[in-house]
């Protein structure tokens, strides 16, 4: 069977900012465009997420549910460095290694088990090495494939790690929102509620030709 890890770092631009001004930990921090102008939030703290704020929203409307919130312009040439370094950590562990992203990786061990034993603590170790040396917050997803290994890891955030052995993905994903599925945006979700699919599970039980005639 494939054994699929995928680590995403948490709150990673945040995390980077944090390591580069201390003051910053535990106060909500907002990187991306000033409230004042037309940017938008590139990425934000945990601290303000409670107040509604997320990814993608215009900086205004961030700053008017979390006004207390401290806006950082971005050290996008630091956000490279550190992902370099966390790649350097990652190189030694899989026999495959494939970065999605600035602050995503996906790690094959299949066949490892052998030399590594336990899936589960070899993530702790992973992210205790990336921690250690780093001071850089992640969570991993391990799954027989991206997809499901992509949706464990942002299941348990932060610093979570969550494992779906083979034979357990439908029992785990039935129940999960349709909108935890990679490519399923604010568009489609509606779409997809408009037609009573609310859950992985609702999915799983169309017909494929449905959603081919539909979509």
């Amino acid at each position: 069977m494939s054994v699929i890890f995928h680590l995403d770092l948490d709150t990673f631009f945040v995390s980077v900012e944090r390591i580069i001004d201390p003051s910053l930990n535990g106060k909500p921090v907002i990187v991306g465009g000033q409230p004042g102008g037309r940017g938008v939030v590139a990425a934000c703290s945990y601290e303000t997420r409670v107040f509604g704020v997320r990814s993608g929203m215009p900086s205004g409307r961030a700053y008017k549910l979390c006004p207390q919130a401290i806006f950082v312009r971005g050290s996008h040439g630091e956000y490279s460095r550190y992902s370099n370094m966390v790649k350097e950590i990652l190189e030694k562990y899989p026999p495959a290694l494939q970065q999605a992203s600035v602050d995503e990786f996906y790690m094959d061990f299949t066949g490892t088990e052998l030399i590594y034993g336990n899936f589960m603590l070899l993530a702790e170790r992973i992210l205790d090495e990336i921690w250690d040396k780093l001071k850089l917050p992640g969570s991993i997803g391990i799954g027989s494939n991206k997809t499901i290994a992509k949706i464990c890891s942002d299941f348990n955030k932060p610093r979570g790690i969550t494992y779906v052995p083979k034979g357990c993905e439908k029992e785990f994903l039935a129940p999960l929102p349709a909108e935890v599925m990679p490519g399923v945006g604010k568009v489609f979700i509606k779409e997809l509620h408009a037609r009573g699919i609310y859950t992985l599970g609702d999915i799983a039980r169309m017909p494929a030709e449905y959603f081919a005639s539909v979509f």
